[in-house]
């Protein structure tokens, strides 16, 4: 597959670093930057070496009194949205067809919109935007500071802010959208394709179809595409799962163009996570070269809330609220047995957003490991160590852990799943068996009980936030592609809605900042100290 053209940097600056990294998300290969590397220790280098990093790695020259108006010149272009209109530079837009004020067409062409006595005030203007970073750090040793230079300037960054034009570029008879959903399961997959389908049936779109079971839909003969509409949509946000199947891995990008010429897609709603987006920007890209006017618009999915410049991802709320439920199952065992240790494994491959979230909402967790955070095992300063403690002291232990933590403890494997994902070991499984071995070998008596919902929580309708969030996210995906934006995703941004080149949101997985308020708070709920 083609490498992604863009990148972003470190987590202090989005500035472009020396050596890319070449990463494989759901069997799209992607150029991809590295981020926060860490000392042999384990412990993070400093906001000042990163920022030093991250000036060397952009070629900015901070003597330069010029240099705030240059990098936002860069970071203009960078996050401007492909249109259509820059491969089909005579393509000419029409009115919109989608306007509240009058709901039912009073004819079958929907080409001059829907009748309406007065304008209707709607629309999102094409220079609206959206503040990127909300807080002026004072100093890069600010708690989760996000700095560009060492004097951590302000600088002023602006998004594009998401909804209906008043103009658009397709007209709505000559449009057959498709919908896939890739990756695993996460809840709010049916809301998303639910108000896809709506909103393009309130544009005027008849031809609406999903693609079965991922990527693989587009060239497996034995999966047919399935017709959608508001009747056969109306009820499925009611259950967890997706409508349409899930799949990892894919045909190449050359084969999925091939089938949507082969279909007459010209709109292609992609959900799924980092590996599905770089699918989606690859496809994005192989329509331009071929010179195809098709809209490709991505809808982040990824329960682990894991995507870079965004608020948060839909499925993130429902999966925090039902760990919840396992997080007081152990909390119960523990606390009833004699010396009970309770351990829940959650979700979180590379980014400890959920187990952090988790604990901090249930407040019964006294240990949380992220994978963002080192930790031993065994020492003066290990988490078996402050177990100990912990049944001195309290009697029993709640621990959560996220799926990516303590990789570093486990031997590898070298294994990959169909998305070229290295298959973790299972941290849950090594500290449940440690902490019985260590406390045998002390003598102590315990009863550890060990809880791994991920699947359950996985398969969970989505709850009254995330269904929120599905529903505006579906609609905002709707009017991107409409608007004659291809290539492009739609998130929220502090706390507003907008757009983003596929590219810049894919660089590499959005982590937890272990100096960041947040990990703080979620510190101070446990009492836990440091594992190292």
């Amino acid at each position: 597959m083609e490498a992604l053209s863009h990148t972003v940097g470190p987590t202090v600056a989005p500035l472009r670093p020396k050596r890319p990294l070449r990463w494989n998300w759901n069997g799209f290969s992607s150029v991809l930057v590295q981020s926060k590397k860490n000392h042999p220790s384990g412990i993070c280098r400093s906001a000042a070496d990163e920022i030093s990093q991250s000036a060397r790695a952009s070629g900015l020259d901070f003597n330069d009194p010029d240099w705030k108006s240059k990098f936002q010149s860069d970071f203009e272009k960078r996050f401007s949205l492909p249109h259509i209109t820059d491969i089909f530079r005579d393509a000419t837009p029409i009115p919109s067809t989608f306007c509240l004020r009058m709901r039912t067409p009073v004819t079958e062409d929907f080409a001059d919109g829907y009748p309406s006595d007065e304008k209707w005030h709607g629309y999102i203007n094409n220079n609206d935007r959206v503040l990127l970073k909300v807080i002026n750090f004072s100093s890069p040793t600010s708690a989760g500071a996000e700095c560009i230079d060492r004097d951590c300037t302000w600088v002023e960054q602006w998004v594009h802010r998401a909804g209906p034009r008043e103009e658009i570029y397709f007209k709505p008879e000559e449009v057959k959208a498709a919908i896939v959903t890739c990756g695993g399961l996460c809840p709010g997959l049916n809301d998303v394709i639910r108000h896809i389908v709506i909103t393009l049936e309130i544009y005027g779109v008849k031809n609406i179809v999903g693609i079965p079971f991922g990527y693989r839909g587009f060239c497996d003969k034995e999966l047919t595409e399935m017709p959608l509409s508001r009747k056969v949509v109306q009820n499925i946000h009611l259950s967890g799962g997706s409508l349409l199947g899930v799949s990892r891995g894919a045909p190449t990008v050359s084969e999925i163009v091939d089938s949507m010429e082969e279909r007459g897609i010209n709109m292609l709603f992609v959900l799924g996570g980092n590996g599905t987006h770089a699918g989606a920007n690859a496809i994005h890209n192989e329509c331009r070269k071929r010179r195809m006017k098709v809209a490709v618009v991505g809808v982040p999915k990824t329960i682990d809330n894991d995507i870079l410049l965004m608020d948060k991802t839909f499925g993130f709320d429902t999966a925090v609220e039902e760990a919840q439920r396992a997080i007081n199952s152990a909390y119960i065992e523990a606390h009833s047995a004699y010396h009970g240790i309770g351990i829940v494994k959650l979700m979180g491959r590379s980014s400890g957003y959920i187990a952090m979230h988790a604990s901090l909402a249930s407040g019964q967790i006294d240990i949380c490991l992220i994978p963002e955070s080192p930790f031993n095992l065994h020492g003066p300063n290990g988490v078996l160590r402050h177990l100990k403690y912990l049944i001195e002291t309290k009697g029993s232990a709640v621990v959560c852990v996220a799926e990516g933590a303590g990789q570093s403890l486990i031997k590898k494997t070298n294994a990959t799943d169909a998305s070229g994902n290295i298959v973790l070991g299972d941290v849950g499984v090594l500290i449940q068996q440690e902490t019985k071995k260590y406390f045998k070998e002390i003598g102590v008596p315990i009863d550890v009980k060990y809880i791994d919902p991920t699947y359950m929580i996985r398969a969970c309708r989505a709850n009254a936030s995330d269904g929120i969030l599905c529903t505006v996210l579906g609609q905002n995906a709707v009017h991107g592609a409409f608007a004659g934006f291809s290539g492009i995703t739609v998130g929220l941004c502090n706390t507003h809605y907008a757009y983003f080149p596929i590219p810049e949101v894919i660089s590499y997985p959005r982590a937890v900042d272990p100096n960041s308020r947040m990990w703080h708070r979620c510190l101070t709920s446990t009492g836990q100290p440091d594992f190292i």
